[in-house]
């Protein structure tokens, strides 16, 4: 897969914006054309990485627990600046961040 020479960065209101005109460079009816061998085909395995099916988890998650907490004003506005679901992708990083820690799976109450 060919990379451009010009590398460009944008803000998340940058992006969120350009999504919200339907802004975008990827040739969707090229994609929607391939088969199933082409698309995995064309994957960059080295730059994308493989998927560890080991931290994988399926079920319905356990319950969630209502506490106070407080963060930096700086990570909850980046967060909140990736659109809607904002806590979800808190709580994900932090259990990213156990499973890193710990070998016990994170999920369904198994940490507490």
């Amino acid at each position: 897969m060919a990379t451009s020479e010009r590398i460009v960065s944008y803000t998340a209101e940058q992006i969120q914006d350009m999504r919200a005109r339907g802004e975008s460079r990827t040739d969707w009816a090229r994609v929607d054309a391939m088969t199933e061998e082409e698309l995995e085909a064309s994957i960059d395995h080295d730059e994308e990485g493989e998927i560890d099916w080991s931290t994988v988890q399926a079920g319905i998650p356990g319950p969630k627990e209502r506490l106070t907490v407080r963060f930096d004003i700086e990570v909850v506005d980046w967060f909140k600046a990736q659109g809607p679901g904002y806590q979800t992708r808190m709580n994900e990083v932090l259990k990213s961040y156990v499973r890193a820690q710990t070998s016990e799976p994170v999920g369904r109450g198994s940490v507490r």
